[in-house]
């Protein structure tokens, strides 16, 4: 995950903050697709995607597991559409 994804994740508390997320996450793939030697995003497909973003909400209870119970509901979307970036 790239410096800017982190602190932008950190940020997400409402919706103008979790579009600003979603627009970084967005320009994050961009880059991954330009550069696919790097590996940087697990899946090519939205169905691997939201597979993979799927299986973290199951495997973590929605990130209650890792720390998110309680946390923003915005937070937590932000954080599960990043997992199915990240998740195998």
């Amino acid at each position: 995950m790239s410096a800017t994804l982190n602190e932008r994740l950190e940020q997400v508390e409402d919706a103008a903050s979790f579009l600003a997320f979603v627009r970084a996450l967005r320009e994050d793939r961009l880059r991954a697709v330009a550069t696919p030697e790097t590996g940087a995003w697990a899946h090519d497909t939205i169905e691997d995607f939201l597979d993979s973003a799927l299986a973290w909400a199951d495997a973590s209870d929605f990130g209650a597991r890792q720390g998110l119970a309680g946390a923003n509901p915005w937070r937590c979307a932000a954080t599960f559409l990043l997992c199915g970036s990240l998740y195998e």
